[in-house]
């Protein structure tokens, strides 16, 4: 028996959009891909000026927000990989976040 490798090329993002209940990507290979925002809550959590200081990293293969110390690959995205930060993590982001408006 054998078997073959299938090669997955992941296209680069050109362009981020974020409402206040869905991230949108635009791709490079023509696709726009939506995820909820529920998904990455630091970006739930996130102003609307801070949603929209994004910038693009490593040519498209992700997305940084500045911040809010937040980084999605695209590669997540179309897998439709959650956050992975642990709820004790954000908390503790959320703590410090909380006490610097204070």
């Amino acid at each position: 028996m054998s078997s073959s490798t299938i090669s997955i090329e992941v296209p680069n993002a050109l362009n981020v959009a974020v409402s206040k209940d869905t991230i949108t990507v635009d791709l490079s290979d023509g696709r726009t891909i939506s995820v909820p925002i529920v998904w990455f809550p630091r970006l739930l959590d996130a102003t609307e000026d801070e949603r929209a200081n994004w910038k693009l990293i490593g040519s498209g293969i992700g997305i940084h927000w500045e911040d809010i110390d937040e980084d999605i690959s695209v590669e997540g995205l179309i897998a439709g990989n959650r956050s992975g930060e642990s709820p004790k993590s954000f908390k503790k982001w959320l703590e410090r976040r909380r006490g610097r408006s204070a």
